[in-house]
């Protein structure tokens, strides 16, 4: 096993990553409570099996079928239970591997995925809790919903029995200057603040934003979720 991998590694980084957070929240007043999301796009199993004995309990994915892999074989190897999130773009025809099990689906940006997340889950007996997506950007490459379209489509989807609105989500800018994700991260929380006030009856809680490059910037801004895995697991290691 790659060194990056073991438990002990794993262990170190998470908690060097948990320490900051703490010393930035004390430094700064902030008292949101922050959960991690390890992200482990590409990387082993060994490495979520390490990870979840390092006490790591929630785990992201980008791809739906390496998701619904691991949770198989994670869910065989392991005796307690951890948490999956979808955090990448899901495309409708993909939602049926993941309803069984997901946790939080963080990438909805569509009415049309919303209401296939909503079928699957009457299929499954269960309610799917989602994010939406807001492409705070406006990059091109990003998905994401506009953000002056962000309540527009909460309202069209906010009495889908199956689904669970919690919040939004955005991917940062991949960007040296710190003034523009930081200003796209103040532009998610000012329309969490907008939604909440528009649709009070929602359970809206969690703004997940923030990765490895600047998730205490994320956290700054009132991030509540962060996903993280290089920091967490090093450099991904792509065939």
């Amino acid at each position: 096993m790659e060194e990056k991998y073991t438990k002990e590694t794993i262990r170190k980084n998470y908690q060097a990553i948990i320490d900051s957070i703490e010393n930035l929240k004390e430094k700064k007043g902030i008292l949101t409570n922050v959960k991690i999301v390890a992200v482990t796009k590409t990387h082993p199993i060994e490495a979520i099996l390490n990870a979840a004995d390092a006490g790591i309990t929630d785990f992201g994915e980008n791809y739906a079928q390496e998701l619904k892999a691991k949770y198989e074989l994670v869910n065989q190897s392991l005796s307690k239970q951890v948490n999956w999130h979808f955090i990448g773009h899901l495309q409708t025809n993909k939602v049926k591997y993941i309803a069984p099990f997901v946790s939080l689906i963080h990438s909805v940006d569509s009415v049309h995925l919303a209401k296939e997340i909503e079928k699957q889950a009457e299929k499954n007996n269960k309610t799917i809790d989602i994010l939406i997506q807001v492409n705070t950007s406006g990059e091109a490459s990003k998905f994401g919903c506009s953000p002056e379209l962000t309540c527009e489509l909460i309202n069209e989807i906010k009495d889908l029995q199956n689904l669970r609105i919690r919040g939004l989500m955005t991917i940062g800018s991949f960007s040296l200057d710190e003034k523009v994700i930081r200003k796209e991260f103040q532009l998610l929380k000012s329309l969490f603040e907008e939604a909440r006030k528009s649709f009070p009856n929602l359970p809206l809680n969690e703004l997940s934003m923030g990765m490895t490059n600047d998730y205490l910037i994320a956290v700054e801004e009132g991030a509540t979720i962060l996903r993280i895995g290089t920091a967490i697991f090093g450099e991904r290691n792509y065939p």
